[in-house]
């Protein structure tokens, strides 16, 4: 039998609009929350928001605001789809609404906090002291905002220490369209879903400098190398890279058009320089942040990332994409070890 819920989408962008339509399709309750009032006075009049989603109409039925008390008050699940660096500060700010004992607080941002080097699961549990840490899940996986908002099949996972608890979400948000899988690995699903953004860069650099399609298919399984090394140390289990969060999530961002690592990467092998690809963007390319803090946790770990290091070199020192490839090209030879 169906179980309505009210349920919180935190974060107006593409992603945060794509999952509110499908879940207020689905029949739930559905209140949004946008920061800027003027904006958020704008998306509930027009039920649009061309600048993030184009041709997307946002369902009648949701309830757009600006009151962040309001938008969590009384609510069964509340998804936090804002960007890694405001996270924490939307998060301290959820700490202290009125919000149910039994609210699921479920992370769908792909990213690592630059300075404390946190994942978002581990923000939250450090913020919110007094929720429930098993009602704390982590959705990720390939879902293009895009094509979710088109009932393009998609399939994603959640994560949770209680697989009853991530029953919960797969009931509440699975269709004909959206599948959820789940798993218990909460770090390894957000690891995969926040280092696959610095290999897509990277795969964007391919396309732009004009490698060709063996250097970036190279990459993919090279860079998923990288990120099962780092997740290791950090206690993710080596399998879960092999599944939605990790190869999948990863042959998405570093194929399709719809990826703003992707892109940002093509337009700096072209020989833009990541300033001017940033002013002309409007919506946040995680892995560009997530490549600092990546950089920080290998050298921290002292795990071996080559092609993390070098998309580090390229954005942040002003490295030529030619001389990355001729420096990763001409490592010293060694066994295909994964891990």
């Amino acid at each position: 039998m169906f179980e309505k819920f009210k349920i919180s989408v935190i974060g107006a962008g593409s992603w945060g609009m794509a999952l509110a339509n499908h879940a207020a399709g689905l029949g739930h309750d559905i209140v949004l929350w946008e920061f800027n009032p003027d904006d958020a006075l704008k998306l509930s009049s027009t039920r649009k928001r061309e600048s993030v989603l184009k041709n997307v109409i946002l369902n009648e039925h949701i309830h757009v605001t600006s009151n962040l008390d309001k938008a969590v008050k009384d609510a069964h699940i509340i998804l936090l789809v804002i960007p890694s660096h405001v996270f924490r500060n939307v998060v301290k700010q959820i700490a202290q609404c009125d919000i149910l004992p039994e609210s699921f607080i479920v992370s769908c941002t792909k990213g690592i906090e630059n300075d404390s080097l946190m994942s978002m699961s581990e923000i939250i549990f450090q913020e919110m002291p007094g929720i429930d840490p098993d009602h704390v899940l982590v959705l990720s996986g390939p879902s293009h905002a895009e094509e979710v908002s088109r009932g393009v099949p998609t399939a994603v996972v959640v994560a949770s220490k209680h697989e009853h608890m991530a029953t919960t979400i797969q009931k509440a948000l699975s269709n004909v369209s959206f599948r959820i899988y789940r798993s218990n690995d909460i770090i390894g699903v957000e690891l995969g879903g926040s280092l696959k953004n610095v290999i897509a860069i990277a795969a964007g650099i391919c396309d732009g400098a004009g490698f060709g399609d063996n250097t970036k298919a190279a990459l993919q399984p090279r860079g998923l190398a990288e990120i099962i090394r780092l997740g290791r140390k950090l206690g993710a289990a080596p399998i879960t890279f092999s599944g939605l969060s990790g190869m999948g999530d990863l042959i998405v961002t570093c194929m399709s058009m719809h990826s703003r690592n992707r892109y940002v990467g093509e337009q700096i092998g072209k020989g833009n320089t990541l300033e001017s690809v940033l002013a002309n963007m409007t919506m946040v390319a995680e892995g560009i942040r997530t490549c600092k803090s990546t950089y920080d946790l290998a050298q921290k770990y002292n795990v071996e990332m080559p092609i993390c290091s070098e998309v580090y070199g390229i954005l942040f020192e002003n490295k030529e994409p030619i001389h990355a490839m001729t420096d990763l090209m001409n490592r010293d030879v060694k066994p295909e070890i994964w891990y």
